[in-house]
Order: structure tokens, then C-alpha cells, then sequence
């Protein structure tokens, strides 16, 4: 493959993207007012802060991170690719990839302050010191270098987890090539239910404990994200409606219990998510309220030793098959103050509609929405009419009384961070199936593989993927460190907007074959686009999370 790359050039060229990014971030009075011009801001500090863990990331192997263990591309995809080159290839092909990405990012940057150099605050000079570098990351003939090893792999980089971790992926992806992989088609096509044998199965692997203490039944022991962040990403690239999503709605629910319920709420919840015996939903966004979470109207209202819930909630993803329903109710008219929530328990229920009575009158009914993608799990609308809670379930008691929109902001933390690893997942399985129509398919006389075109867009994707992988788990730090949210909203926004565009090319790629169901990529291209949607749709956390966050004085 040639030489390798000095890390040199790509640590100037993200130095100076960070230098652009903090005056111009300096310079925005007002991220509700300008709002284009915050929103590219906040854009590119996500993308900038990818380059550099990209960067750091052979450098700073720290607990989570140990020797590369090596690709074992191939396990479901029918590729006969290698392990491929030892560490010190590998090590070379990350520099490569770091400055690739960050030439691309200096290209986008540019193409975003063009015209607007005042309302950034920026001279359009700004990058002129690094462009030699700029140039060299975009070089086609360095593209094509890069391509070699990607496409004798099918790995977008090293990814120099630590034996443990290694262990944990291997484990999660011969499941999800036994069990995940061979119905992922037939469930997106018919619009079927994910089989109990997944979900059974993941229970009993401790997938529904990764982030409950040991004391609650779950298996948290302090690197427990890290630990969810390659759980996701091996589920996410056999299916992510089958299988890799089913981790965020206990990490959301258990997130709220763990950190606002009593001890008898957590020890009479906690242990029965942790097994994976009782299934969850989250039920927040409602039909007139989207991501203004502050302003929703579903009501719970004290009678006695109930709450009296009345509203509808959409897009409550899986809840038909939860048992626990995690509401999100106003019980005062205080704004976000007045929110509190609430754990909903009912039975678990197969197909797209769910009805239930209860003596008195109360009822609660779901209608699944039909939707272009992540099907199996089933997106619920759903109704509250006069139902009954018992007030031991609204978590935290009466000490939790209008903590329901903090402790769901926390819990999103984690959420976001998970989807981040989603998209990971969805756009690794897209290289591969990329990589091997490419090997396999000629065009005019010569294999797709051997185009310099086909080259440049392998290269790219595998940048791309690689920085929001090493983004993903220095997030997950962030967060375990007792923070992070600006972290997690960067790397959702960041992976969720690359995997459209990763899987679009790879779609394309396959040309006419791409836009057939029967190919896997045509799933893979409709399952990424809601990424950007939900657990905080991209406008939204660029604006009103990293943006506020930038420009806080």
C-alpha cells in the first residue's frame, strides 16, 4: 500500500478546524436567531472533534482500547477476505484514515463558510496554512492507496479493543450471524415481529443488564458503555430493527429508575429488566409535540392512590411487545417542571394493534405506524383514555414529582450515544456489502474494485466510519465520566447524518441490484435514514443542545 502517512499533517489540519470552529463559535450571538449559521457551527464541532479521536486513536489506548486483534470480516456477508496486515500496517492505515477525514472535513467547512466568512467571524483564509495537507488528503491517487487495505478487509480501520471487549464483539457476532442475519430480510419485508428467539437469547446473554448494577441483577462494572457501544454496533450491522435496537428502551428506562426511583422502585424493577423477563417501551414524544418535549400535554392526575393518565403518545417503538411503559405525564401546568414520569406496567403483546380495559372505564389501546424502515420492532401511537396507575409507580414517589423531564433528559444521554453506535453498525455492515459487490462485480471489462471512482468512495466511507467509531467510544468515556452530553449529541448528530450518506453510496455501488429488496443494502439505506429522527432529530440537537453548549459564555 506504500508508505505510511506522518500523523503531522492531520494533526495541523484538525488544529486549525479547531481554531475555526471556536471563533466562529465565540463569534454567534445567538443560536435561536442565527439559526443557519449555528447549526453549520455545531455541524462541524462534531465533526471536528471526530477527526481528532480519529487522530488520537492508535495513540491513546487507554483501559478501553488494547492491540488490535485483527478483522473477522466475513463471518455473514460470504467474503473470503483476510485477517489482513499486523499492527504496524494497521497502524499506518489509521494515519491514513486520519487525514482523509480531515481533509474532508476541512472541505466541508470551507464549502460552508464561503460566503458567510462574516457571519462566522472568520477570515476565508483561515485554512490557507494547512491546504497542502487538504490537498493530500484529497488527493485521488492517496484515496486509492487508502481503498487497498479496506477492500482486503472489509474493516474500516483498526479498532484496538481491549481482550475483553474483543471477547464481548466476538460473542455478539456469531449471534447475530446465527440467529439475527438469516430473518433480518424476511422481518423487514413482511413487517413481521423480531422471534422470541432473538430476544430470549439476548436476555440470556445479559444484554438487557449492561448498564444495571450487579446489585439490581445487571452486569455495570464501571466500562459498561464501552462494553454497550460494541454490543450495538455487531447487532446494528446484522439488522437494526431486528436486533440493535433492543438494547436502548431498558437503557433508557433503567437510566430514569436507577437515578430517580426509590430503593423499593429499583429493586422491584431493576432485576426483571436487567433478565430481560419484562420488556420496555418509552413513551414520550407526542402527534403536536415532537422534540419539544417541555410542552407535552398527556395528563396524569392524582385520585387517591392512582394516577389518572389521559393523551396519545407516537412513535413509541416496541410497545406491544413491553411490558413496562415509561410515560412522560404534565401533573402540574409548571412548563418542564410540571413533567414527572411514570412506569406504565401492562401485558406484552404480538402483531400491530393492542387493546386493553380496565374495571371503570380506563383503557389503553396501540396501533402500530406503518413506516419505510427499522420494522420489527413496530412504532406505536398510543392512547391513554381515564387509565389508572398505581401511585407507587410514578418513579421516584412523591420526592419525584416534576423530575420526569430531567431525569428523561439524562436518560437520553445514554440513548444517544447508543444510536451513535447504531449508525456505526449500520454503516460497517454497508462497507462490507460494498466492498464485496465491488471484488465481485465487473463493469465494462474490469471489477468495480479496480475504478479509481469505486476507490475514492471506499475510502471515503471507511474515514468516515472509523472517525464516528473512535468518536463513539470517547463519548462513552465523556459519559461515564459524569458528563458527556455534549459528547452524545455530537456523535448522534455526526453518526446518524454519515450513515444516510454512507449507505447511500454503497446503494449506489450496487446500482439497479441496490434498489432490490432482495439485496441487503436497500435495507440498510431505508434503516438509516431515521437515525437523524429520532432520540433527538439532528436540527434539534444541533440548535438547542451543541450549539447552547458552544456558545455558553
Amino acid at each position: 500500500m506504500g508508505e505510511a502517512t506522518e500523523p503531522g499533517g492531520a494533526r495541523a489540519v484538525v488544529e486549525a478546524l479547531r481554531d475555526v470552529v471556536g471563533r466562529a463559535a465565540a463569534h454567534v450571538a445567538s443560536a435561536d436567531r442565527d439559526q443557519a449559521v449555528a447549526y453549520d457551527v455545531a455541524s462541524m464541532s462534531a465533526a471536528v472533534a471526530a477527526a481528532g479521536e480519529l487522530l488520537d486513536h492508535d495513540a491513546n489506548h487507554d483501559a478501553t482500547f488494547g492491540p488490535d486483534h485483527g478483522s473477522d470480516h466475513g463471518a455473514d456477508h460470504g467474503s473470503d477476505h483476510g485477517a489482513g496486515p499486523g499492527p504496524d500496517h494497521d497502524a499506518g492505515h489509521g494515519a491514513d484514515l486520519a487525514l482523509l477525514y480531515a481533509a474532508d472535513v476541512a472541505a466541508d467547512l470551507a464549502g460552508r463558510l464561503t460566503g458567510r466568512e462574516s457571519l462566522w467571524g472568520v477570515d476565508g483564509t483561515a485554512l490557507d496554512g494547512v491546504a497542502a495537507h487538504v490537498a493530500a488528503g484529497r488527493d485521488p491517487a492517496f484515496l486509492e492507496r487508502v481503498a487497498e487495505r479496506v477492500l482486503a478487509t472489509g474493516e474500516a480501520g483498526p479498532r484496538h479493543l481491549s481482550d475483553e471487549l474483543q471477547l464481548v464483539r466476538a460473542a455478539f457476532r456469531e449471534f447475530a450471524a446465527d440467529r439475527v442475519a438469516p430473518v433480518a430480510g424476511r422481518i423487514h419485508r413482511d413487517d413481521e415481529d423480531i422471534p422470541a428467539s432473538i430476544i430470549d437469547g439476548l436476555a440470556g446473554m445479559g444484554c438487557f443488564g449492561l448498564s444495571i448494577p450487579a446489585e439490581y441483577g445487571g452486569a455495570a462494572e464501571g466500562d459498561e458503555l464501552a462494553a454497550m457501544v460494541v454490543v450495538t454496533e455487531e447487532l446494528s450491522r446484522a439488522s437494526l430493527g431486528a436486533a440493535g435496537s433492543l438494547i436502548t428502551r431498558p437503557e433508557i428506562i433503567a437510566t430514569a429508575i436507577a437515578r430517580g426511583g426509590t430503593e423499593e422502585q429499583k429493586r422491584r424493577w431493576l432485576p426483571m429488566i436487567a433478565s430481560g423477563e419484562r420488556l420496555c417501551a418509552v413513551a414520550v414524544t407526542e402527534p403536536d409535540h415532537g422534540s419539544d418535549v417541555a410542552q407535552i400535554t398527556t395528563s396524569a392526575t392524582r385520585d387517591g392512590d392512582e394516577w389518572v393518565l389521559n393523551g396519545v403518545k407516537t412513535w413509541c417503538t416496541f410497545a406491544g411487545r413491553a411490558h413496562y411503559l415509561l410515560v412522560l405525564a404534565r401533573t402540574s401546568p409548571a412548563g418542564h417542571r410540571g413533567l414527572s414520569l411514570f412506569v406504565v406496567d401492562k401485558p406484552s403483546f404480538t402483531g400491530h394493534e393492542w387493546r386493553l380495559t380496565q374495571e371503570g372505564g380506563g383503557s389503553v389501546e396501540g396501533r402500530a405506524i406503518r413506516t419505510l424502515g427499522y420494522r420489527g420492532m413496530h412504532s406505536f401511537e398510543v392512547r391513554f383514555d381515564g387509565w389508572r396507575v398505581p401511585a407507587a409507580d410514578l418513579i421516584g414517589g412523591d420526592g419525584g414529582l416534576g423530575r420526569g423531564f430531567y431525569l428523561q433528559m439524562q436518560a437520553f444521554a445514554n440513548a444517544r450515544l447508543q444510536t451513535a453506535a447504531r449508525a456505526v453498525g449500520v454503516m460497517q455492515s454497508a462497507l462490507e456489502l460494498a466492498v464485496d459487490y465491488a471484488r465481485q462485480r465487473s463493469a465494462f471489462g474490469r471489477p468495480l474494485a479496480d475504478y479509481q471512482l469505486t476507490r475514492a468512495k471506499i475510502a471515503r466511507m471507511a474515514g468516515s466510519i472509523a472517525a464516528c467509531r473512535a468518536f463513539t467510544f470517547a463519548a462513552a468515556r465523556a459519559v461515564t465520566a459524569g458528563d458527556g452530553q455534549l459528547e452524545a449529541a455530537q456523535v448522534k448528530q455526526l453518526a446518524c447524518r454519515a450513515a444516510e450518506w454512507v449507505t447511500r453510496e454503497a446503494q449506489q455501488l450496487h446500482g439497479g441490484y441496490g434498489y432490490a429488496e432482495e439485496y441487503s443494502i436497500s435495507r440498510l439505506f431505508v434503516d438509516a435514514r431515521v437515525l437523524s429522527i429520532f432520540e433527538g432529530a439532528d436540527e434539534v440537537l444541533a440548535l438547542r443542545v451543541i450549539a447552547r453548549r458552544l456558545m455558553r459564555p
